[in-house]
């Protein structure tokens, strides 16, 4: 209500309504239904001022149709509700339209004429029934209770209203807030030297306002446009709604305006604010960095005598780095501010803002590089250390190696260990050269370290660090050089005692392969010949067989005198000279006598075919018309020669140290027998027919039963060689078992 607060509608014992119905001249209805209860006047007159302030002037000047509905209600209230009306609006009111109940009031209470009171009302009052109503107004116009088809809904209409005034209240009073923070800011730009009020804030939230705002809107613009919602009905717009679509929309515009600026009031303020933080923290880093922080660098030079004292340095700078990051990751923010404010600052701040982040930067990336230079330092000297230490590892274990004995087992282990004790000399030479190379990188870097001092760079005192290097350099080359003298004479020793195992090894070798010449002759060289051409050219094959023996022999005797004097050399005792050289001479003895017992044979079996070619040769009719006549001792010499072959046969080679072996196998021995015992009978049957015709048949018979009974002789003393040789087997195996 006018001057005081916004009360609902309906709570009132009456209530007026503008349902949005007209009349037939475009009039507003205004409808007043009355009840039995008693009325207050003064409660009439306030809620009709209220309704009378919505409609707009256009609407006020065509008049108004009121409909007062006392169906409920006495004569008396209607009488004072229709003279209250006169109080109010006189001119604006064109038609009163009293509905009167079906039982009509007395005459004697109704006797007030109101169409004769016209011309002082100032407005026609007329009784009608509600059914009659329609002759007025159009029923399209009036609501059901009336007999119209007018939809309207009350509670809906109060509702509507009430968010209109909410939001006219709040936006008005926000207005005037924000207009005056508004002022008073321009004021402060004006006048600089004036601390700006930062605490004046609105009372209510725009954003919150501004969202009411567009809600009334859209909600009025939608019932404008899209009518009532079910019923079918058309719905008829009204006046008081038409009238807040414009206020609200100007409302929403002087708000939103005021509201920018405001923002930007704020916005402004913001970057004043946060202007003077970024000044404030920048001081801070650049003071901290410039004092606290280059004094902990300037007391920082060492580098350690080791690598637990790098470690331990490390570990103070890793603390120091720690105090640096806080204050660089504070940095880091404040430059994030900055080139935020630079991109969208004024141009009167992008001087003072280019300046403090210059400065800031400068600080920060002097300070961080000398950071890093000294972390560089210390990485680079915890290298050298961590090098140096471990060339001196290598350096002990090497000389563990050299100052230990050098036990002797094999080449193959000589070699490997020498191979070894090379590898070791060839990874402490790499080892030093990369210290050589840590070790200038460090004084490098410690030769280009400065201190921030005063605002100007100062160079810092390194001669006991350069000192303590080059020393640890040239001791460690020092001992290097001792190593290698002990390198050299012990890869001399080491080739000596590989030569003593080689020469070792070669001559058991030797004694090997003499052992297997020795097998080879026994075993394969067992033929005799079938004729003197033939044994003549075995007997030359065995000469070179022997050669070869021979000279197997002599390397072997050579390989261990050579062991001798390297023993001596070496001031140790040899294996092979109480071993493989008497193995040598004995293998050697069993080979001579074994090649000789193989060329008596050989000389014997060609002395044998020799005579029994001269035999067969000279007695064969082939030759001429007479046979040749053959002494008698070349038959004697055939028959002996032979007989003492076939004994030799049988006989096996007796070695110096008493055991015996046999040529080949029993039955090469037997073929080389019956060979030779054919050709015996062969040279007898020539002997016997050279005298066939000498001798009478006597003669031929006596020679003939002399012939079996030599056949008969000849069978068992070949039964008797064959018995020889197979006891000679048997005692061969023997012998071989009991040597195995």
């Amino acid at each position: 209500v006018p001057g005081g607060t916004i009360f609902p509608i309906y709570y009132f014992s009456v209530c007026f309504t503008f349902t949005g119905g007209k009349d037939r001249r475009s009039g507003l209805i205004l409808t007043i239904p009355l009840c039995t209860e008693q009325t207050s006047m003064e409660e009439l007159s306030s809620t009709l001022d209220y309704l009378l302030g919505i409609p707009s002037d256009k609407c006020k000047a065509r008049g108004f149709t009121v409909i007062v509905d006392g169906r409920k209600s006495q004569w008396n209230i209607v009488k004072t509700v229709v003279l209250m009306l006169q109080n109010v609006i006189p001119a604006e009111v064109s038609l009163v339209c009293v509905v009167k109940p079906d039982e009509f009031w007395d005459k004697k209470v109704t006797h007030f004429c109101f169409w004769k009171e016209k011309d002082r009302l100032g407005f026609e009052v007329i009784l009608v029934s509600a059914n009659k109503l329609t002759r007025y107004i159009e029923p399209c116009q009036l609501t059901d209770e009336f007999g119209g088809s007018l939809v309207y809904d009350h509670m809906d209409w109060v509702n509507k209203r009430l968010v209109f005034e909410k939001f006219t209240k709040e936006s008005t009073s926000l207005l005037d807030e924000l207009v005056v923070i508004n002022e008073s800011e321009k004021s402060n730009q004006l006048d600089k030297e004036r601390p700006p009020d930062c605490n004046f804030l609105p009372s209510l939230d725009p954003e919150t306002v501004l969202q009411t705002g567009h809600e009334l809107l859209s909600e009025l613009q939608q019932r404008r446009f899209n009518g009532s919602e079910g019923g079918g009905v058309a719905w008829s717009p009204m006046d008081d709604e038409l009238l807040a679509q414009p206020q609200v929309m100007k409302l929403l515009d002087s708000l939103r305006e005021q509201y920018t600026k405001y923002q930007e009031v704020c916005r402004q303020r913001s970057k004043r604010s946060q202007l003077e933080e970024i000044q404030t923290k920048v001081m801070q880093v650049v003071n901290w960095l410039e004092g606290p922080g280059t004094e902990q660098l300037r007391t920082q030079w060492g580098i350690g005598d080791s690598i637990r004292a790098s470690q331990a340095l490390q570990q103070k700078h890793e603390e120091m780095e720690s105090q640096h990051s806080e204050w660089f990751a504070v940095y880091v923010e404040l430059n994030q501010q900055i080139a935020a404010l630079l991109s969208a600052g004024d141009e009167e701040d992008l001087v003072e803002l280019k300046g403090l982040q210059q400065q800031l930067s400068d600080v920060c990336y002097r300070q961080a590089s000398q950071l890093e230079s000294r972390q560089n330092v210390l990485q680079s000297a915890h290298e050298f250390h961590g090098t140096a230490q471990d060339l001196s590892q290598q350096l002990d274990g090497l000389l563990g190696m050299l100052c230990a004995d050098v036990v002797p087992t094999d080449g193959a282990a000589i070699q490997q260990t020498l191979k070894h004790l090379e590898e070791k000399l060839k990874s402490v030479e790499g080892s030093l050269a990369g210290l050589r190379e840590k070790g200038q990188v460090v004084m490098d870097q410690m030769s280009n370290q400065t201190t921030w001092s005063y605002g100007k760079d100062v160079p810092i005192e390194n001669k006991e660090n350069i000192d303590h290097i080059q020393g640890v350099m040239e001791d460690m080359h020092l001992r290097k050089q001792r190593c290698e003298d002990m390198v050299d004479v012990r890869r001399l020793k080491m080739l000596q005692m590989v030569q003593l195992f080689k020469c070792e090894e070669d001559a058991s070798q030797a004694v090997e392969w003499l052992g297997e010449l020795l097998d080879a002759l026994l075993k394969t060289h067992i033929r005799l010949g079938d004729d003197a051409q033939e044994t003549k050219a075995l007997l030359e094959k065995h000469k070179k067989f022997v050669d070869v023996a021979q000279s197997t022999y002599d390397y072997g005797r050579q390989l261990l005198q050579a062991t001798v004097v390297l023993c001596q050399s070496l001031r140790c005792t040899t294996r092979s000279s109480g071993d493989t050289l008497p193995h040598l001479n004995r293998v050697w003895k069993q080979f001579t006598v074994t090649s000789e017992e193989r060329v008596h044979r050989l000389e014997m079996a060609c002395s044998f075919h020799t005579a029994a070619e001269k035999v067969l040769v000279q007695a064969s009719p082939e030759q001429g018309d007479l046979p040749v006549e053959v002494e008698q001792e070349t038959y004697e010499e055939v028959e002996t020669v032979g007989k003492a072959l076939l004994d030799r046969l049988t006989v096996p080679v007796i070695f110096p140290d008493g055991s015996e072996q046999y040529f080949g196998s029993p039955g090469d021995m037997a073929s080389s027998a019956v060979h030779i015992r054919d050709k015996m009978k062969l040279v007898e049957g020539r002997k016997l027919t050279l005298h066939e015709e000498d001798e009478d048949v006597e003669q031929l018979q006596y020679d003939q039963i002399h012939d079996q009974d030599k056949e008969l002789q000849d069978d068992q003393e070949l039964q008797e060689v064959d018995k020889e040789l197979l006891d000679g087997e048997e005692l061969e195996l023997e012998t071989d078992t009991q040597k195995s």
